[in-house]
């Protein structure tokens, strides 16, 4: 059934990020209608009264591998339901995550982003990430060594922006990469450097060539030594390089979050999940493509003890952010938000300027998410914040 128009909405009261208070923010037709609180007052609207809490952009995660029991490189056809969990904390925007499948399975992720149901409410898939299969067997982490392939333009010979691929994780160092991220670029698809043995030289090449980004720096990459910096000291260096980051205190210590939030700062630190089916089911035996994890107070690992993916939550990150680095709020805040947002061209995510997509989330003094807007929909709300929706819900 066709989906109903959103209703519009005005947000009362709350902290916008930087801990001024608002008035008002107003949402109409799913759109940002005044980003300044000023605007007169208007009838026929749904109020929220956000008092004590921080509004804030919808968080928009760049690797979202699954979450709540559903795996998508086993089941791409469902990344609609899994959009629909997503607001519960905070997500409005995210890039299905794919990692090295055979291509029969990456044919079925686009043509299930193609599919959108006309009624969807929920987080909005920006397009698609490929982590692989063009990556290093020696840094291969929790993929599937039998999935790998060396880089091949006619493997990506139909992946474009304009096709649903947003975004691609490859090693560069290996033979053939360089033309592929060429053609990767020309077609709009941002390119990331990840699970690679690449050298700071050939990471600079491959910077030069296009690499615009680092997949969850530190993990399955070439360490940072003082004569040899590697992929990772070669992506905190370069300026032009933005860096995922998986803070949970599992895949990064929190001291090395530090070194890499000073080096890099909210302008370029994009907070990752990479999040798994685990996500929101708590400790057990978890899929992650045609293996079974284990999700414990210990992180999300093979059988071996490979760390493979997370259990993370975008709103949990926000706020380990702000504990681990001592940053601002506005500042965690933006490397959710605002920065993954300008990674991927999403110009009109990531902010709450007036024109804006109305994706809208309001945390809790301890950073959780009450209430989640995506497009001006109310996609999740907390018990505890049901009251603040006037006439209830």
């Amino acid at each position: 059934m066709p989906a109903a128009p959103p209703s519009d909405l005005v947000i009362r009261g709350g902290f916008r990020p930087g801990g001024a208070a608002t008035d008002q923010l107003r949402i109409v037709g799913g759109r940002i209608a005044d980003g300044s609180g000023r605007e007169p007052a208007v009838t026929h609207a749904t109020t929220i009264d956000a008092d004590g809490l921080h509004v804030a952009p919808g968080f928009v995660d760049l690797q979202v591998n699954g979450g709540y029991g559903i795996d998508l490189a086993t089941e791409p056809e469902s990344m609609w339901e899994l959009a629909h969990l997503l607001p519960r904390h905070g997500v409005t925007s995210f890039l299905p995550t794919i990692i090295s499948s055979p291509s029969a399975v990456t044919d079925r992720a686009l043509a299930a982003l193609a599919e959108r149901p006309d009624d969807h409410r929920g987080a909005e898939p920006l397009g698609l990430h490929f982590e692989g299969p063009m990556l290093n067997p020696d840094r291969a982490g929790a993929h599937d060594l039998g999935n790998l392939v060396a880089p091949d333009r006619q493997l990506v010979a139909t992946w474009s922006r304009n096709n649903g691929v947003a975004l691609v994780t490859l090693a560069p160092e290996l033979p053939g990469a360089v033309e592929v991220i060429e053609h990767l670029m020309a077609g709009g698809v941002v390119v990331s450097a990840g699970h690679s043995t690449a050298t700071a030289g050939e990471a600079a090449a491959a910077f030069d060539a296009g690499v615009s980004m680092g997949t969850h720096l530190f993990n399955a990459m070439s360490p940072m030594g003082h004569r040899a910096p590697g992929l990772t000291g070669a992506a905190l260096a370069d300026e032009r390089i933005t860096v995922g980051l998986i803070v949970d205190g599992v895949h990064v210590d929190p001291v090395v979050v530090k070194v890499a939030w000073r080096a890099k700062g909210p302008d370029r630190v994009v907070l990752v999940t990479d999040a798994v089916a685990a996500q929101g089911l708590g400790p057990g035996r978890h899929r992650l493509g045609d293996r079974t994890v284990i999700a414990d107070a210990m992180g999300v690992r093979t059988d071996a003890g490979v760390l493979a993916g997370s259990a993370l939550t975008m709103d949990r990150a926000v706020a380990n952010l702000v504990e681990f680095t001592g940053c601002t709020l506005a500042d965690a805040l933006a490397a959710a938000t605002r920065t993954p947002a300008t990674v991927i061209g999403a110009i009109d995510r990531g902010h709450l300027g007036p024109g804006a997509a109305a994706d809208v989330v309001l945390l809790e003094p301890d950073g959780s998410a009450a209430l989640t807007i995506c497009r001006g929909h109310i996609a999740h709300v907390t018990d505890g914040a049901a009251a603040r929706i006037a006439g209830g819900r």
